[in-house]
């Protein structure tokens, strides 16, 4: 993901999930388009190939803490390894 939107939520009773769900929800009625990539701070990330629904969460060290990088994952045209 090369462009994507910040989300923060400190909010303790807040699952993971309920936030990126939150974040999603706001994220599809600003662009108007369903993000598919979450990035996270590896702190609070759960599991290797852990989805919300249907977005995919990675971690990345530079994402702090209580913040998400949501977004849609940039694809690569087919065979331009």
């Amino acid at each position: 993901m090369i462009t994507g939107m910040l989300w923060f939520d400190n909010n303790p009773k807040n699952t993971l999930t309920g936030k990126i769900t939150e974040a999603a929800e706001y994220y599809r009625k600003k662009y108007g388009i369903s993000p598919d990539l979450c990035l996270v701070n590896p702190g609070i990330f759960p599991a290797e190939g852990f989805h919300a629904g249907p977005i995919l969460v990675r971690p990345l060290r530079s994402v702090l803490p209580d913040h998400l990088w949501i977004g849609v994952e940039e694809k690569l045209p087919t065979g331009t390894d």
